[in-house]
């Protein structure tokens, strides 16, 4: 039972993470054929008693195409020819992940035009105006 630090207030236990191993595509030649090197990494998000109902929720919204139904985010790395070097690339994109999840978004205060933005836009509006009927048929 290891815990894995997110941040100062959060830590993840490993047991929490499902972790099985495949074999990766693309070049590598026999080496790919042969190792188990890919990682696919299972995360329960909503059966986590490491995280706080409002990361879920922003993890949840984070993860995107990532989180399945059930509410577990699959990640997968392959990129690396070593299982180990895999292993380690896909748990720091699952803390990165949760770390973007701790912030909180500030909250967007609707603002109004100020009185001489409304005249700017207005008086630019009328110049546009004129020239374009300027534009119009010349009579002799």
């Amino acid at each position: 039972m290891v815990a894995i630090p997110v941040t100062r207030s959060i830590s993840i236990d490993s047991e929490e993470l499902q972790e099985s191993f495949t074999r990766a595509s693309g070049p590598g030649g026999q080496h790919v054929n042969t190792t188990d090197s890919a990682v696919l990494l299972r995360f329960d998000v909503g059966a986590s008693p490491s995280l706080p109902d409002a990361v879920k929720n922003r993890l949840a919204v984070l993860a995107g195409s990532r989180l399945t139904r059930d509410g577990v985010l699959v990640l997968r790395s392959e990129g690396a020819r070593s299982q180990l070097l895999n292993r380690q690339e896909v748990r720091d994109r699952l803390i990165e992940l949760i770390r973007e999840a701790t912030i909180v978004p500030k909250r967007r205060r609707p603002t109004k035009p100020s009185k001489a933005a409304k005249a700017k836009r207005m008086e630019g509006k009328t110049k546009r105006s004129t020239v374009k009927s300027l534009r119009g048929r010349v009579t002799d």
